[in-house]
C-alpha cells in the first residue's frame, strides 16, 4: 500500500484527487493540506511515498516544496499536479528536481497514468509539460525573467501579491518585520515596480498567484 500527501489550496480539487486516490487499489491518503509551508512540514516527519503537488500554493509556493522535499526526502516521489504549465514555471520546475508534471486540464485518466508510473518508480511529463520542454530545448531563453529574484524575494511577492500584511509575512516566514521591509525594497529596486498592485500585476503575469 503506497502512502500519499495531497497538497492542494483549492478545497474541491483537494477533495476529489483524494477521494479518487483513496478509490484506486494500493494507495491510502495519510494528510491533505492546502498551505505549502504546512504541508512541507507534514512530509518531512512522515516521509509518505508520494506526494501530489500543486504549484500555487499560499506561505510556500510548490516550487519552493519541490525543492526542499527533494533535498531532504529524495526518495518521496512528488507529482505535480497544477494548472500552471507555462516555460517559466516548468523551467523553474526543472530546476527545482520535477520529474513528474499532469497538468489540470489533461484530466484523471491522465493523472492515474502520471500516479501509476511513478508509483512504480518511473517518469511522467504529460503532454503540457512536454511541449513545454520542447519549446525551451528550440529557444533556450524562453521562461527567463529579466530580473531574477531569489527564492526569498519570490515567497516575499507572492505574499504581498496574496494580501498578506508586511506582519502577516514575518509571521509566515519566520522573520523580522524589518527583514519584510528590507525584502519588499530589493523587490521594487530589481523589478522597478513602486507599489503594490504593481507587484500583484507582475505576480500574476508570472504565475505566482492565483487568478481566480
Amino acid at each position: 500500500m503506497k502512502t500519499v500527501v495531497v497538497i492542494e489550496d483549492q478545497t474541491a480539487i483537494r477533495e476529489m484527487l483524494s477521494e479518487f486516490i483513496e478509490t484506486t487499489h494500493g494507495y491510502e491518503i495519510i494528510g491533505m493540506f492546502g498551505d505549502g509551508q504546512e504541508g512541507l512540514a507534514h512530509c518531512l516527519k512522515i516521509n509518505p511515498d508520494i506526494v501530489i503537488l500543486d504549484v500555487g500554493l499560499p506561505s510556500l509556493n510548490g516550487i519552493e516544496v519541490l525543492k526542499q522535499l527533494t533535498a531532504a526526502a529524495p526518495s518521496v516521489k512528488v507529482l505535480i499536479f497544477s494548472g500552471r504549465g507555462s516555460p517559466t514555471n516548468i523551467r523553474e520546475l526543472l530546476s527545482a528536481g520535477a520529474q513528474s508534471y499532469v497538468d489540470k486540464m489533461d484530466g484523471f485518466q491522465e493523472f492515474k497514468k502520471g500516479l501509476e508510473i511513478i508509483s512504480a518508480g518511473g517518469t511522467f511529463i504529460g503532454p503540457k509539460m512536454a511541449t513545454a520542454m520542447r519549446t525551451l530545448i528550440r529557444n533556450p531563453e524562453t521562461g527567463q525573467t529579466a530580473t531574477a529574484l531569489s527564492n526569498r524575494e519570490k515567497q516575499i511577492l507572492q505574499l504581498v501579491a496574496g494580501s498578506y500584511s508586511t506582519r502577516e509575512i514575518a509571521k509566515t516566514l519566520n522573520i523580522s518585520v524589518r527583514t519584510v521591509d528590507n525584502h519588499r525594497t530589493n523587490i521594487m529596486r530589481k523589478l522597478n515596480l513602486h507599489n503594490v498592485a504593481a507587484l500583484t500585476r507582475y505576480a500574476i503575469k508570472h504565475e505566482l498567484v492565483e487568478t481566480f
